[in-house]
C-alpha cells in the first residue's frame, strides 16, 4: 500500500478521534483521559519528521481509525454529527490555511503551551484552557461556528466547553497535517475503499 495514502489515513483518523472525543464530552461531560491526552499531544507536534511523530499513542487512534470505516465504508449506520463535525473543522481548516497572520499566531501560542508544559500535565485543567483560548481567539475567528450538539447540563460548564474547544483544536491539528500530506475532499469520495483498507489493516485489536 502506498506510504502516502497510509499517512493520510493516520492523519485523518486523528481528526475523528478528536470528533468522537468532542462528541462524547459534550454528551457525558467527560471522555477518557487517555484519548485526550493523545489528541492534545498532536498539537504539540509542530515540526515532524514523519507522520507517526504526530500520533505516539497508537492505540488512540483505533477509535479514529474505527470511525473510518464506519463512516466512509459500506455500513448503513453514519454518523450524522460526526460528518457535521468534520465538514466544519476542514472547512475552519482551509480558511486558516490561506491566514498567514491566523498561522503565525497560532504557533507562537502553542509555544506558549510548552512552556507551560514544564508545571503542568497536558491533561491539567489550565492547560486545556490555555488549548481553549487558542481555539477561541484564532480558529472560531475565522469562519462559522461549529454547532456543538450535547447534553445542555454539561454543555454549560466552563470546564467542558474548554474539552471541547482544545479537542476541535487538535482535530484541526490532524486537518493542518492531512492537507499537507496532500488530503483533499474529494480523496473521501474517489479513494474511499483505499482509505477504508488502510484503516482496516491499521486498527489494533
Amino acid at each position: 500500500m502506498n506510504q502516502a495514502i497510509i499517512d493520510r489515513t493516520m492523519a485523518f483518523a486523528g481528526i475523528l478521534q478528536a470528533i468522537a472525543q468532542v462528541q462524547r464530552v459534550a454528551r457525558h461531560g467527560q471522555g477518557d483521559t487517555d484519548a485526550l491526552a493523545a489528541s492534545l499531544n498532536s498539537i504539540l507536534v509542530t515540526n515532524p519528521d514523519n507522520t507517526s511523530d504526530v500520533y505516539r499513542d497508537k492505540a488512540a487512534l483505533n477509535q479514529g481509525y474505527q470511525l473510518i470505516v464506519n463512516q466512509l465504508g459500506d455500513d448503513k449506520q453514519k454518523d450524522v454529527e460526526i460528518t457535521r463535525y468534520l465538514i466544519g473543522i476542514l472547512a475552519l481548516e482551509r480558511k486558516l490555511s490561506r491566514s498567514s497572520s491566523a498561522l503565525g499566531m497560532l504557533a507562537e501560542r502553542i509555544n506558549q503551551v510548552h512552556r507551560q508544559l514544564h508545571h503542568f500535565a497536558i491533561t491539567d485543567d489550565q492547560v486545556i484552557a490555555n488549548f481553549a483560548g487558542i481555539y477561541s481567539d484564532i480558529i472560531s475567528e475565522l469562519g462559522p461556528k461549529i454547532q456543538i450538539s450535547g447534553n445542555p447540563e454539561f454543555l454549560k460548564q466552563t470546564l467542558v466547553q474548554q474539552k471541547i474547544r482544545a479537542l476541535l483544536l487538535a482535530a484541526m491539528r490532524s486537518a493542518v497535517l492531512w492537507r499537507q500530506l496532500g488530503g483533499k475532499r474529494r480523496h473521501l469520495v474517489f479513494s474511499r475503499k483505499s482509505i477504508v483498507d488502510v484503516a482496516n489493516n491499521s486498527l489494533t485489536l
